[in-house]
């Protein structure tokens, strides 16, 4: 589960917005996406495929 304390005199939007950072670096709305909606076996291997060869062109720059 995924906690973030509010600091003493911090704005509650500043604590959100790390509350958010955190949530994307773990992956949870990712994650929740992919629960949400039903994905075919072939869209799922396409998308896989794809950011494979993002991932790869930016390693090579």
């Amino acid at each position: 589960m995924t906690k973030v304390r509010v600091r003493p005199d911090e704005p509650f939007e500043k604590a959100l917005r790390r509350f958010k950072k955190k949530c994307n670096k773990e992956g949870l709305m990712q994650r929740l996406k992919e629960v949400k909606h039903y994905e075919k076996p072939s869209e799922r291997r396409r998308r896989k495929l794809a950011k494979a060869i993002a991932r790869q062109a930016a390693s090579t720059e």
